[in-house]
């Protein structure tokens, strides 16, 4: 990365609908929480303070809207008919798993929203996207059509930035976006990691949980974002790491620059590839592996350390932001003590408070998505999505007006919650200024002003 370019932080807003249904087979936090009473504003406004610490420190940070919950266009499609009310009634008493999966707020990950891109890589020198098809959770698969038109929306200049098509949605492709993907950087050339979980044609699995992205979807998106072959990097996730709740493989590795902070059990091959890649560019990479002894894997996972954001700040130096579980893990907290205190790449350690995300599996890394732009290319994001000081405080206040703090899956069934959901959402389009881009809204009768 050069001084031309910045990382942009885009991160998901927690949807109003944010409740702990344990959809996420693998995922042990998701699991763990099934059925307790989730706190939506509360949610929201960790996420909104987190990214308000990561602006502060001098890094330009962005957001996503959340989507339309509960999705009863997908309950349509299912066979639920009748009004909205009579679809969600209907649902939450003859299918309540099938409405959670309608109903969860899982958008707010943006890690999972896209694969990213710069121009300094693709051929064509314009920056891509490829949204994710989430196709191994039925829940998750439900983002794909509006995580596209958001992001058309927001990066609208296609001269400058590429949309891609989800890919075909069979178990074959199965993507799960940047939460399996990475760059790292020698100046301004990159090397794109793309970490799998399996071939799309194995006739075996080795893991007991899914292992969620295909080598041949990683291949795909690189086909699609017209990447140089020799700068690129398809490597296997550990089925070690997969089965013991590293269902992304950002959960045990995080990349920036010229630095990847990794478990020993991230990956199933040893990273000489990285290294010689660095050898070739004539560049530094500073790699640092986490060992077992130091940080058992269990620690790593639960404390989620390694889902931590590594940003250069506004002095240029590195810095990492954890959750504050990983201060709270006694293994975690060492390691975190011993690397800020070693003079490394890595300057300092902050923590963040964003606990009713964690406890639904997803820890600071989870909530955005990197997206490295041109200072010409930053000047064409739709404005209205960068966070500002005040746009901080209308969000705030946008939360505390319409968010509740107490939510059961079984909630998902009362009507008025669609309600105040939707009249959420269509407020905060107005203050983002991005226009219809909910089907809800599009269906919505224009408007008649009678002149008197």
């Amino acid at each position: 990365m050069n001084d031309d370019t910045q990382e942009i932080n885009f991160d998901g807003i927690v949807g109003p609908t944010h409740n702990y249904a344990g959809l996420s087979l693998g995922n042990l936090a998701s699991q763990r929480h099934v059925n307790r009473p989730s706190n939506p504003r509360q949610a929201a406004l960790q996420g909104l303070a987190k990214m308000k610490f990561v602006s502060d420190l001098g890094v330009k940070q962005a957001v996503l809207p959340p989507q339309d919950r509960p999705d009863v266009e997908a309950l349509r499609r299912l066979g639920f008919c009748g009004s909205d009310a009579a679809v969600l009634e209907r649902a939450g008493r003859e299918a309540p798993m099938l409405l959670a999966a309608c109903g969860s707020a899982s958008a707010m990950w943006a890690a999972n929203a896209a694969t990213v891109s710069p121009s300094a890589d693709s051929a064509d020198g314009r920056v891509h996207f490829t949204p994710a098809n989430l196709a191994t959770q039925f829940h998750r698969s439900l983002e794909s059509a509006t995580t596209a038109v958001v992001l058309k929306a927001i990066f609208a200049d296609q001269r400058v930035f590429a949309h891609h098509p989800p890919l075909p949605a069979g178990a074959q492709f199965a993507d799960e976006g940047a939460a399996n993907h990475t760059r790292l950087t020698a100046g301004q050339k990159g090397l794109q990691i793309f970490a799998y979980g399996r071939g799309a044609w194995e006739t075996k699995s080795l893991t007991h949980f899914p292992a969620r992205q295909t080598n041949e979807a990683s291949e795909a998106i690189a086909r699609l974002h017209k990447l140089n072959r020799s700068d690129l990097l398809l490597i296997r996730q550990n089925p070690k790491a997969i089965d013991a709740g590293a269902f992304h493989n950002d959960v045990v590795a995080v990349g920036h620059r010229n630095v990847l902070l990794y478990h020993q059990a991230a990956f199933a091959e040893p990273i000489d590839q990285v290294r010689r890649w660095f050898e070739e560019a004539a560049a530094q990479l500073n790699a640092i592996e986490v060992s077992e002894t130091d940080v058992p894997l269990a620690d790593a996972i639960s404390s989620y350390l390694f889902n931590s954001q590594l940003v250069t700040d506004g002095r240029g130096e590195m810095v990492l932001i954890a959750p504050t579980e990983a201060r709270e893990a006694p293994s975690a907290r060492g390691f975190l003590e011993k690397l800020s205190a070693a003079s490394g790449p890595i300057r300092r350690v902050h923590f963040v408070d964003v606990r009713q995300s964690m406890d639904n599996g997803g820890g600071p890394a989870c909530l955005r998505l990197r997206v490295e732009l041109t200072r010409r290319e930053i000047g064409l994001v739709h404005p209205g999505v960068i966070l500002t000081e005040q746009l901080y405080a209308q969000l705030q206040g946008w939360i505390h007006k319409h968010y509740r703090d107490r939510l059961l899956p079984a909630d998902l069934a009362d009507p008025q919650l669609l309600d105040e959901s939707r009249g959420a959402l269509d407020e905060l389009t107005r203050i983002l200024g991005l226009g219809s881009i909910y089907s809800f809204q599009r269906a919505k009768a224009p408007d008649v002003h009678r002149l008197r």
